[in-house]
Order: C-alpha cells, then structure tokens, then sequence
C-alpha cells in the first residue's frame, strides 16, 4: 500500500523524527468529512473527463462514503486511530479507500493538490462551525430574556468607573448582554454569506475547466444550504487564509463580551456586592477553606480569553511575511482554529444552562438602592425644571450636597437645615426625601 501522495522524485528516506514532527493527522483527522466531499466533487469531473469509468467512479464513491462513515464513528467514540504512516487527514483517507478498492483508488488523486483540498476542508468546517455557533448564540439569548421574564420589572444599580451612577431595571442590565450577543449572531451571519468555496485551484493554478467543478460541485452538493461560487483566481484560494482571521477575529469579540458578563457575574456575587446567587453545580469549593463558593466556570470563561486572543495573533503572525502561494507554515493554522471554535461552543452550551440556576437576592439589592446618591440626577432635574435654574448650577448645588453627605457618612438627615437653605432656599430634608428615594 503506497503510505505517502509524494515522493518519486526522492532517493532517501524522510528522517524519522522529521516526519513525526510535520504531520498533522493527529488534528486535521477532525477534517476528514470535508475532504471526503472534495473527493466526491472531484470523482465527478474525473468521470466527465474519461479518467474514470463508471464502475470504477461507483467503487470509489461507495469506499469514500464507508470511510466517512468509519471515522465519524471513531471521532464519536473518540477512538480515532490512523494508520501508521498517513502523514495527515488527505493520505489517511487515500489509504483507507487503497485498502478497500485497491489499485482502483491510485486514480483518486489524478490532476490534485492537497493545497486545494485543505482550503477547501477548513473553509466547508468555518461555515459549519459559523452555524452551530449561531445557534448556540440563539440558545443564549433565550436564557437570557427567560431570566430577566423571571425578574421583571426588578430593578439594580447602574455603575460606571465600577462606582455606583443610577438605578436601571435588571432587564436593561441583561439586555446590554444580549445585545452583544445580537451583534456577534450578525457577525457570523455575515460571514457565513460572504464565505467563498471554490474547488479545482490544484496545487495553483488547476488543470480541469472551472465549469467542470462548478458543475460537479453543484450536483454533489447542490441540495445545501451553501450555494457553491465559482472559482475566481486559483493563486489567491490556495494561499488565502483570511477566513479563518475573520472567523477568529468575530470569536474573538464573542469571547470578550463572555468574558465581560463572566467578571460582571463574579462581582455581583461577591460578599461586597451580594446581588447575585450563582447556580453551585457550576462553582467548586476551596480544599482548604470549607465555607468557599468559587465561580470557577465564570473564571475560566474569563481566562480563556487569552487562549482565544492568542489563536488569533497566531494565525495573523504565521500569515504576516508568506509569498505567494501555499507554503508550510499554514499548515498550523488548524489547532488554533479548532482551538477557538471548540472553546467557544463549550462554553456557549454551558452559559446557557449557567444562567438558568441564576438567582437574584432581592432583599440585599433593595437595600443597596435606598442609597440616596443613586437619584442625585433626579434632585438635579427637580431643580432645573422646577426652579428653572440652569442646570450647571443644579448640578454644582447637588454635588457639594453630596459631599455634605458623605462627610455625615453618607446620611443626609443628619446635614443642618441652615445648610441645605445656603445651598438652595427651596432644598430641605422633605424635598430630599420626595426626590432622592426610589419609586
């Protein structure tokens, strides 16, 4: 069984240590079900062109097809096992169709380059993976508007600087989260739309007409929702690796708005805010400290936005110097590809279920917006709508108000009337009280 795609033109042997270290079958094998399509597609025009004749083109088609199945079932049952030799997922499923069909399936590869076909491969897995990350986002969205339904009309405190600024509903709060996670559904909308797949680009520049492919490519998978492009510049498909920047990119603003609701939710649930009540089957305890509740799901959210950024910069870094067209380096643009999407889909199945254990502890965020200093805005409006003074002068007067207050810590009936009069002739406790207080 011929193990390699090359090597005719070489007298020695690849050094040992040498080929264990540039194969990549023990991470692109997760590509293995875009690359039996390509081989479908390309069966196709092999027939067209006389390489193939039925029989053999049926034998092929029937082996390709019992070896996706055979794979899929190992990536399941997470039991895959190459064969011994097969430097990556192309040789492995060439050697598995040999085994099956025998000389039959030396015609398989005619006129080909796994330069096209891996493109190929990672392009058909980024717009699956834009999918299922879009329903994962949709998931999400409904745990959270079924959370703050549960909590409607509650209200919480606004902050800004991380300080204490306005009472907001809760719903607004959770909606801002929500309306992050709206932006990236679109992101990945968008992407999914403008994501070209072309087949037939060889190893640069091709051998069959693009009408071959084109209509190949329709017949094999013309029923997807995809809708095959025709191919445009050859040079440009094989060496082109932006789909997966952009992919990661639009991960990588998923992964920071994760992580701002992550930090959001540790905070709240912290002794010192105590608004939140986090589900336990999602936070450990501390070996040493038996009363500890830590939000270790939230924290590693939150951590692996390092992983996920560092996926990013390490595609852009690899592609940032490469000349035209396919080169070797881009063969590690799978793990941190696969990296970012496996992160993100983990963590997007288990927020969902988070949010549902989420309580709010109302008693302790009622008595957090008794704070007086919560309406200050609204003393400011009374005053400029109703004294009709400007509104820097309302807001200077309610700020050394303010600061009256905090030197009473923090109590306004204990500032002297005479005071409130030098502030403002029509400020006195009952107006303070009317106005600074929540409805």
């Amino acid at each position: 069984m011929n193990k390699k795609l090359w090597g005719g033109r070489f007298k020695k042997k690849p050094d040992t240590d040498f080929f264990k270290f540039q194969k990549s079958i023990n991470y692109d094998y997760k590509l293995a079900q875009y690359d039996v399509l390509h081989s479908l597609i390309h069966i196709d025009v092999l027939k067209k062109a006389g390489i193939l004749n039925k029989t053999e083109t049926n034998k092929l088609i029937k082996a390709l097809n019992e070896v996706d199945e055979e794979i899929k079932q190992e990536i399941n049952k997470k039991k895959f096992k190459a064969f011994k030799n097969s430097e990556d997922i192309h040789t492995e499923i060439q050697n598995r169709v040999e085994k099956k069909v025998g000389l039959v399936a030396y015609k398989l590869h005619t006129l080909r380059s796994r330069n096209d076909q891996i493109v190929f491969d990672e392009k058909y897995y980024c717009l699956e993976k834009s999918l299922d990350i879009r329903e994962l986002l949709l998931n999400l969205r409904e745990t959270l508007v079924k959370l703050v339904k549960h909590h409607k009309g509650q209200k919480i405190i606004g902050y800004t600087h991380t300080q204490r600024a306005q009472v907001v509903l809760f719903q607004e709060y959770i909606f801002a989260f929500n309306h992050m996670f709206a932006k990236d559904y679109e992101r990945l909308q968008k992407f999914s739309e403008n994501l070209q797949i072309y087949i037939g680009a060889g190893a640069l520049i091709g051998f069959f007409s693009k009408k071959a492919y084109n209509e190949a490519a329709d017949k094999v998978i013309g029923k997807l929702e995809w809708k095959y492009k025709p191919l445009v510049n050859s040079l440009h498909n094989v060496s082109d690796r932006d789909f997966i920047i952009e992919l990661l990119s639009i991960l990588s603003i998923l992964q920071m708005h994760l992580s701002r609701m992550a930090e959001d939710f540790i905070l709240y649930s912290t002794k010192e805010f105590n608004f939140l009540d986090l589900p336990e089957e999602f936070c450990t305890g501390s070996s040493l400290l038996p009363h500890k509740k830590n939000p270790d799901f939230l924290e590693l959210v939150r951590g692996n936005t390092g992983r996920i950024y560092g996926n990013l910069v390490s595609i852009l870094t690899i592609m940032k110097g490469l000349p035209l067209t396919y080169n070797r380096d881009m063969q590690l643009d799978k793990e941190p590809l696969f990296s970012s999407v496996e992160i993100i889909e983990e963590e997007l199945k288990i927020m969902a279920r988070f949010i549902k254990g989420i309580d709010l502890k109302i008693e302790s965020i009622d008595n957090a917006l008794k704070d007086k200093t919560l309406y200050a805005t609204k003393l400011v409006k009374w005053f400029v709508m109703k004294q009709k003074i400007s509104f820097k002068k309302a807001h200077n007067i309610v700020g050394k108000l303010t600061m009256l207050a905090e030197e009473k810590k923090g109590d306004f009936a204990k500032i002297p009337s005479e005071k409130l009069k030098g502030l403002h002739p029509k400020l006195d406790e009952d107006i303070i009280n009317k106005i600074m207080r929540p409805k």
